[in-house]
């Protein structure tokens, strides 16, 4: 027993904030950050958290998908950018939901939300659940080092969800994982204790340029094209193909290399900026709203992120 994605929603804060704005904060300015990023404007939070901004994309997926809370199996939410350490952000949602079904968060940075889906794909093979609802939500604004303008201009705010119900439209996925925290860190607060005599690290995003890059890149041509050929598909096959939507030029640079038309890869990224584990999502909100996705059609989705974790997965709409 596989699933299908029944409905999808999004949310992100009405708080726009543009290159220029970002200029005033680090030297930066708009034509730099539109030529080595792609984004134009980022929504940042003045005043929601993760979990508000997941419970409000929950609702809407919830709405869209005819489903009601009542019937909620499992509540499944990835995110780095949750308020608290615990309790996790799928536990408040699913308070703010008042739904009594079990909830945890996933961590497999911007990865995440193909990882959901997998996680869930085995509660249906199992016969465990009927319906399952997943959320990728980040407050990235409140890791963000607003000094550093290699990081900062990158990230944005925002939360996507999907009601997930039986069927037969999750086909297959590739999960990859190279552990190591020496290309993007994100550490936590080291603490207050008078023995610990480690080293004090900001708790804000560190990353790598170039080997993010890379490892992006490698991952997004790897991990389809494994995808692909396990699945006996070619990239004719496939409608569009929803990228993490980290940067454009690694977007771009990976097209280019699998000799896939640009177009077929969905970029929102101009006016959202990097959403972590929230970005796919989204797209895929975006898309249904815009008519694009049509019943039967192949669709692929690829991330990669912090971990170094990446993911790809083809769903039949």
């Amino acid at each position: 027993m596989s699933f299908s994605i029944l409905g999808t929603g999004m949310y992100v804060p009405d708080h726009v904030v543009t290159n220029d704005d970002m200029s005033k904060l680090v030297d930066t300015n708009d034509e730099w950050i539109r030529r080595r990023v792609g984004v134009g404007e980022r929504r940042l939070s003045t005043g929601e958290t993760a979990a508000d901004m997941a419970y409000f994309a929950a609702l809407r997926a919830l709405e869209k998908s005819g489903c009601a809370k009542e019937e909620i199996d499992l509540i499944l939410v990835a995110s780095v950018s949750g308020e608290d350490i615990s309790p996790s952000v799928a536990c408040m949602v699913q308070n703010k939901l008042g739904v009594t079904c079990p909830a945890f968060d996933i961590n497999a940075a911007c990865s995440a939300f193909i990882f959901l889906l997998e996680t869930a794909a085995g509660f249906f093979a199992r016969g465990k659940v009927k319906k399952v609802l997943i959320i990728g939500a980040e407050r990235l604004s409140r890791i963000m080092d607003f000094t550093d303008r290699s990081t900062c201009v990158i990230f944005g705010d925002g939360a996507g969800a999907a009601v997930l119900g039986e069927g037969d439209g999750y086909m297959d996925a590739v999960l990859h994982v190279k552990g190591g925290d020496d290309v993007i860190k994100i550490p936590q607060f080291q603490g207050m204790s008078p023995y610990f005599k480690g080293e004090q690290i900001k708790p804000y995003i560190h990353m790598k340029g170039q080997e993010t890059f890379k490892f992006a890149v490698s991952s997004i041509c790897h991990d389809t094209k494994e995808l692909l050929q396990r699945e006996s598909l070619t990239w004719d096959d496939i409608a569009y193909i929803v990228p993490h939507q980290a940067n454009r030029r690694i977007i771009d640079f990976a097209a280019s290399m699998l000799k896939v038309p640009k177009e077929k890869f969905y970029l929102n990224i101009e006016r959202y900026g990097n959403t972590s584990s929230a970005s796919i999502p989204i797209a895929l909100d975006e898309m249904d709203q815009k008519g694009m996705l049509q019943r039967g059609q192949l669709i692929l989705l690829t991330a990669f992120g912090g971990g170094l974790a990446s993911a790809a997965c083809l769903v039949r709409w």
